[in-house]
């Protein structure tokens, strides 16, 4: 930490030789989030939906000429078949994985969706795909010393609640409610983690992070929200930065959550902050748990090995 209590992306150690994967590395806080470690020297998979784009983000990082080498791979977290050849190809290809940043979501859509799977959107895209995500790559996690899992919530999970009569939203639908679910949902399965990592005896690091109230391309759905941005929103770039410390900083413990240290932590330099009661419930996050598992299909086994049923 800075001797200031200012920690910057300039406070990052070298992370040479470190093999990192961002989701949604595309825009925003998670082209950032890339940014800066392939700048300490990461070995940085940009893990993105939209091909194009992601190839314009890593051509961008590539002209800053990093010492960290970028790699661009597809992954659609709103299709689970996506995420299984995403990890089939990614264990191909390394033998190790430092850091999980699980980056990429959708945000208070105005309409009910549907993943490829049938899970409504946010549900299915911000929790069901980054947890099966890591449960295929737990193999890799499980054998890099050190190894940490970011999970990116929301100062939104304040409002959330897991509601276990419609996970999925088919009865009634508002999306607040269905977006403030899945940044919970984040912070359970981020304890949870954690807690299954303690009791495995596994040198690994599960932690969470928000980024206050960062301007990127979530908020172009609503016009009050772009109208606050240049008011309360910081930019992308600051906005990484709890990110950043989550993913980085020595100081860092399993089972905490990092935001911005400002007013109402909406924006400012990071430090580590409190989620409410509710995403604290044990039971609340086994039980998610065990249905998370049931809906993608993927177990976490008592060794930290992974399959697909």
């Amino acid at each position: 930490m800075a001797a200031d209590g200012k920690w910057t992306k300039e406070d990052i150690n070298d992370l040479t030789g470190k093999v990192v994967i961002v989701t949604g590395a595309n825009s925003g806080i998670g082209y950032e989030t890339a940014r800066a470690l392939a700048g300490a020297g990461a070995e940085t998979v940009l893990a993105c939906r939209n091909l194009e784009k992601g190839r314009q983000a890593a051509e961008q990082i590539r002209m800053e000429d990093p010492p960290g080498t970028v790699r661009l791979m597809p992954l659609d977290l709103a299709d689970l078949a996506s995420a299984c050849s995403f990890s089939e190809l990614f264990k191909e290809r390394y033998d190790r994985l430092d850091i999980l940043i699980n980056n990429a979501g959708v945000m208070a859509l105005a309409e009910r969706l549907e993943t490829a799977d049938g899970f409504e959107m946010q549900f299915g895209t911000n929790h069901l795909g980054h947890f099966a995500l890591t449960g295929l790559l737990i193999e890799r996690i499980k054998d890099t010393q050190g190894a940490r899992v970011v999970n990116v919530s929301s100062v939104a999970e304040m409002i959330g609640r897991i509601n276990f009569d419609d996970l999925n939203a088919r009865k009634s639908y508002n999306r607040w409610s269905a977006y403030g679910q899945s940044k919970i949902a984040n912070l359970l399965f981020t304890y949870e983690l954690q807690r299954r990592f303690e009791a495995s005896g596994l040198d690994a690091i599960s932690a969470a992070t928000h980024p206050g109230w960062t301007a990127t391309n979530l908020q172009s759905h609503s016009a009050f929200l772009r109208a606050c941005n240049p008011v309360i929103g910081q930019g992308s770039e600051t906005g990484a930065l709890p990110t950043l410390y989550a993913a980085t900083a020595e100081v860092v413990e399993g089972g905490a959550y990092y935001g911005p240290g400002g007013f109402m932590q909406a924006r400012g330099y990071p430090k580590r902050v409190e989620s409410n009661i509710r995403s604290h419930d044990r039971d609340v996050a086994a039980r998610l748990w065990d249905i998370s598992e049931r809906l993608t299909g993927v177990r976490f086994l008592s060794n930290f090995g992974n399959g697909r049923t």
